[in-house]
């Protein structure tokens, strides 16, 4: 099971984030909603219905997850960049699956929402100066202090790790 839940590994914050690396992250983060779009393309209502493991969320539900998360991870970094070492709100991630908007909401509306939001994201990230990488917030859900460095590559492995959950479902489903 641990394949399905975690098929690019667990996230493992890098002890050194360089310059390159981030510009990779950076890259991830802009590319991530065209990826999406493409994976869930011709996917019909039964598919995106489909859990991407047993017990575990539709394919749709992954999709309003990536944007309802990548919405929290733009705002982190906005408190962090502005704000000295700020407490962010955690949120109940299992919860807001569940919502009605989750239900109710074509994807295609989540699919738009992360292409503006990943834009907006982009355009602060590459214009962010050396000394705002070193910015923090607190989480108190984890009882840690996270730096916009590992916050970016945090996001990066978080939508990988999604896009995967995705794509793995239409590889054994022959999709």
């Amino acid at each position: 099971m641990e394949d399905l839940r975690y098929p690019i590994g667990r996230f493992h914050a890098p002890a050194v984030i360089t310059a390159e690396m981030r510009k990779k992250y950076i890259n991830d983060i802009r590319y991530l909603p065209s990826l999406l779009e493409l994976a869930i393309q011709n996917l019909d209502a039964h598919q995106l219905g489909t859990p991407y493991r047993p017990g575990g969320w539709t394919v749709a539900q992954v999709v309003h997850h990536v944007a309802d998360s990548h919405m929290n991870g733009l705002t982190r970094l906005k408190l962090a960049l502005t704000e000295d070492n700020p407490t962010i709100k955690p949120y109940d991630e299992t919860a807001w699956a569940e919502l009605p908007d989750v239900q109710y909401t074509p994807i295609n509306v989540s699919i738009t929402l992360l292409h503006a939001l990943h834009t907006r994201w982009v355009a602060v990230l590459e214009h962010m100066e050396a000394r705002h990488w070193d910015k923090t917030f607190f989480h108190p859900g984890n009882n840690a202090v996270n730096n916009m460095a590992t916050h970016l590559a945090n996001y990066s492995w978080h939508g990988l790790h999604h896009l995967a959950h995705i794509e793995k479902l239409k590889e054994r489903e022959g999709w």
